[in-house]
């Protein structure tokens, strides 16, 4: 299978698929009229005599070097070379087949000077399971994220290293294994490809994906730890949030009635309860995922926008008949959205952690034994998970601190002014990975709750729940090794199935 990208029209959908699955991807064949229209005027341009920034000129502050026609193609292949200091771990295969799927988008714009045979390598490599080597650190997110995609444009010229298939070797390598020719790079071409946010926006979507889907299942466990805690749903009444009018909200409370209906611990203590108020991560659970919700769905429209975006410099205006220098690599809109999803991330996994701490306490957790165990004293139940939850729960709130308020001038303070979104968005990886694991710990205490609650069942749709986390993590009883049924938690979380079970897409969405 491959997905048709059309520039300027791809989807999340489109660019979530290809990240989660691995599948290739190319250009529609449309595409390839304005991509040759652009790169024949670059070629007039570097035929000429007039001066024309990243064809016949040196880069940045060298800006005013001319460079003579003959040595053009050194230029560009000089300028990957040298733009080749990424340090630090390698991106992941997933995120870095993504980026260059968002490379593809914006130089089959029309509007970057690429010929159709750079293009098209760039195509073959998705193709053929032939993967750059991208080091992750070494962006600061204007002027491009220059020495990422520098890592990703070496392997075209059959620099640096690659993946094939999954193992890592020299890119010439790795193109001859697939049957791959590199490419001697043209006027303009390296500039081209490594002037634009795609190392940034590539990351930055892998974790508003994973957010989004730690949201979904938040809602689900969420809805599962109010039934053991035997709290209230007086306040998910449609009223009270309509007055309110937040869709994120409106929507959360929506899909948790439907997800607690039918509970017999609900029904049990629906005119008798105890308390006339749960606390705040029980009764504010649609306000605070909610606004979560509506903060990612802001990012995400950010996002892809940007993935759909041409932001390398300079630009080749077709219709205009001239190449104009501007500033559309600068990934201020990239970092913000970045920082936005920090926020949602942080908001959602504090609340969680609050319902951890609140089912382990029997001073909250009405009438639950201390710390979930049948035998308290002699066991510590999960004491310690709780712990951990409140460890990841304080470090997302150090990750969450803004990171595109960080500029710091670079290149001879040619660039004086960096959004840093590449921070930002690769720190949402480790975040996310942090919010799955409370989360987990989460469902891990929600599910022991609830089977104190016996014989009193949950609902239907939370019986599902308790199915699949009883078919990974059994019920604690005596004390045992804790890490593994954490890390099984939240793979559940991580991979999807909690949200699936409880069908948490579909609900929020207002699908009957």
């Amino acid at each position: 299978m491959t997905i048709i990208l059309t520039p300027g029209a791809a989807t999340l959908a489109q660019l979530e698929t290809i990240w989660r699955t691995g599948v290739a991807a190319c250009l529609t064949d449309t595409a390839r009229p304005a991509i040759d229209a652009a790169a024949e005027l670059v070629a007039q341009a570097a035929a000429g005599d007039v001066a024309v920034y990243g064809v016949n000129t040196g880069f940045g502050k060298l800006a005013s070097v001319r460079i003579a026609p003959k040595d053009t193609a050194q230029l560009q292949r000089n300028l990957i070379l040298s733009h080749c200091c990424g340090v630090g771990e390698a991106l992941d295969i997933p995120t870095t087949r993504l980026m260059m799927a968002l490379k593809l988008l914006s130089v089959g714009r029309g509007a970057s000077g690429l010929r159709w045979d750079t293009v098209a390598l760039l195509q073959d490599l998705l193709t053929h399971g032939v993967t750059p080597v991208i080091p992750a650190q070494g962006s600061v997110g204007a002027s491009g994220d220059l020495a990422p995609l520098a890592h990703m444009a070496a392997t075209l010229i059959g620099a640096g290293e690659a993946y094939f298939n999954g193992e890592k070797m020299p890119s010439d390598a790795a193109l001859a294994r697939a049957g791959l020719s590199p490419v001697t790079l043209g006027p303009k071409e390296g500039l081209g490809l490594i002037n634009g946010t795609q190392f940034s926006t590539a990351c930055a979507l892998a974790g508003y994906f994973d957010a989004l889907r730690n949201a979904q299942s938040a809602v689900a466990i969420s809805c599962l730890s109010t039934d053991a805690i035997m709290g209230s749903t007086a306040p998910l009444e449609p009223a009270l949030h309509d007055l309110r009018g937040h869709k994120g909200q409106i929507d959360v409370a929506r899909a948790m009635r439907t997800i607690m209906d039918g509970s017999e611990i609900r029904e049990s203590h629906r005119d008798e309860d105890a308390r006339v108020q749960d606390p705040y991560c029980i009764r504010c659970q649609p306000q605070v995922t909610g606004a979560a919700l509506d903060l990612l769905a802001f990012a995400g429209r950010t996002l892809e926008v940007e993935a759909n975006a041409v932001s390398d410099n300079p630009l080749v205006l077709v219709a205009e008949g001239k190449i104009v220098s501007g500033g559309n690599f600068h990934a201020e809109p990239v970092a913000f959205a970045a920082d936005q999803i920090a926020l949602a991330v942080a908001e959602i996994g504090a609340i969680a952690q609050r319902r951890v701490a609140l089912m382990v306490d029997p001073t909250l957790s009405h009438d639950l034994p201390p710390f979930l165990t049948p035998e308290p004293g002699l066991n510590s139940g999960l004491m310690i998970a709780e712990v951990t939850s409140a460890a990841l729960m304080s470090e997302n709130k150090h990750l969450a601190n803004p990171c595109s308020t960080d500029s710091t001038p670079t290149s001879a303070n040619q660039e004086d002014h960096v959004s840093m979104a590449a921070h930002g968005a690769r720190r949402l990886a480790r975040m996310n990975a942090n919010l799955s694991t409370i989360l987990g710990i989460e469902l891990i205490c929600a599910a022991q709750g609830v089977e104190f609650r016996a014989p009193l069942t949950t609902s239907p749709g939370l019986q599902r729940l308790m199915q699949i986390t009883r078919d990974h993590v059994p019920a604690l009883g005596a004390d045992r090794y804790m890490a593994d049924d954490l890390r099984r938690a939240a793979a559940l979380v991580s991979d999807g199935h909690v949200a699936a079970v409880c069908d948490v897409e579909r609900l929020l969405a207002g699908v009957s």
